[in-house]
């Protein structure tokens, strides 16, 4: 089952991390991450989006490795999370902490992916992108519990 959810992706990304992070993202960023769309620290995730306004975000909490349909999608990059909490949080990067999306899950290395399309259209918009959802930029998150592995880009939009 999936959470809706609407986000501003201020500063272009989203952030996911354990409940008990100082969510510290602030070194994850250079050329080759911003290119990747994926910032990594040990306990929190920065997501790269295409634009800076409201995005659509999907969580799904699974049990298990999804099948890859990333056929389907524009950019799709996976990272591993330290949730020593327990609670996986989704959040702008500039929301209120305390109010953000917050989602049970089991303790330990859990593994993210996310996966974005609509990009074209929301690039084309613009500042106008969130206005429609034919213009709007959607992001799948999905997370399971999993060993930690290296990050890794299954699919790269330009």
């Amino acid at each position: 089952m999936a959470t809706n959810l609407r986000l501003f992706a201020d500063y272009f990304q989203i952030h996911i991390l354990d409940d008990e992070s100082d969510g510290d993202l602030s070194d994850v960023w250079n050329e080759q991450t911003v290119r990747d769309g994926l910032g990594v620290a040990e306990d929190a995730l920065a997501i790269g989006t295409s634009v800076n306004v409201n995005v659509a975000v999907s969580v799904h909490i699974l049990e298990a490795r999804p099948d890859d349909d990333s056929d389907d999608h524009d950019h799709v990059v996976e990272a591993s999370l330290n949730l020593t909490s327990g609670r996986l949080v989704v959040l702008g990067c500039t929301d209120y902490f305390p109010d953000a999306a917050r989602f049970d899950m089991p303790a330990g290395w859990t593994r993210v992916r996310a996966s974005r399309r609509n990009l074209a259209a929301a690039v084309e918009a613009d500042i106008d992108s969130d206005n429609t959802p034919e213009t709007t930029e959607h992001l799948r998150l999905q997370a399971w519990p999993a060993p930690y592995a290296e990050p890794h880009i299954t699919k790269r939009w330009s």
